[in-house]
């Protein structure tokens, strides 16, 4: 299973630029590539206009949730392409996400929300953007942000 080699064409259909990898905000690397397996530090919901921040289960919704994981999604492959050394089609595929939903005590759609980056994997990749997954609650998150998301990749060396 390799990721299509069109992922950059679907993301230019789809109207979608994956920005510069972000940088680090404390004392770590953004990656570490271990021969074939591609570790990706935390990435937090953000867009072009700022951070995405917000809370489920108290006035966010889940849609807004979702659509902050597929935020997270995108900077995941933005590092991932910066791994690569700027050619995606080294992607071979997404191995795992690891998904943290700003949420109440009570906020069971965890799941849900990182559908979104889910979802949007598997849109632009095919099925190499299938993968294992944990979606999980936190009390609060860097920033305030909604979502944050962790991911495990293959790459070709």
């Amino acid at each position: 299973m390799t990721a299509e080699p069109n992922a950059e064409s679907r993301l230019a259909e789809r109207g979608i630029t994956l920005p510069n990898a972000p940088a680090p905000a404390a004392n770590y690397v953004p990656f570490v590539l271990s021969g074939s397996t591609l570790y990706v530090s935390g990435q937090i919901s953000q867009n072009e206009n700022g951070l995405i921040k917000g809370r489920l289960g108290d006035g966010m919704s889940i849609e807004d949730g979702a659509a902050a994981a597929q935020r997270c999604a995108i900077s995941l492959l933005a590092q991932v392409r910066a791994a690569c050394d700027g050619d995606l089609t080294r992607l071979v595929r997404v191995l795992k996400l690891t998904g943290f939903v700003n949420s109440t005590a009570d906020f069971t759609d965890q799941p849900k929300v990182i559908n979104g980056a889910s979802d949007f994997l598997v849109d632009i990749l095919g099925e190499a953007g299938r993968h294992a997954r944990s979606a999980v609650s936190a009390a609060a998150l860097p920033l305030g942000v909604a979502v944050e998301i962790e991911g495990v990749f293959e790459i070709k060396a």
